[in-house]
């Protein structure tokens, strides 16, 4: 059986790994955002085609 320091230091590493974990979320998170942010403000293909005679959309 595990003495109670191994315990500690085990339960110490797993909240270590969470905390990295949930970093990583965040930091991905942010990434996707910025990414959708980008991708709403950037013309569309298909707005911008709308017009013409040819269309990206059209298939």
């Amino acid at each position: 059986m595990a003495g109670a320091k191994e315990i500690r230091s085990k339960i110490a590493s797993v909240q270590n790994t969470q905390k990295i974990t949930k970093a990583m979320e965040m930091v991905a998170a942010s990434k996707m955002r910025k990414s959708q942010d980008r991708m709403a403000a950037s013309p569309s293909l298909c707005r911008d085609h709308a017009q013409s005679d040819w269309s990206p959309c059209e298939r």
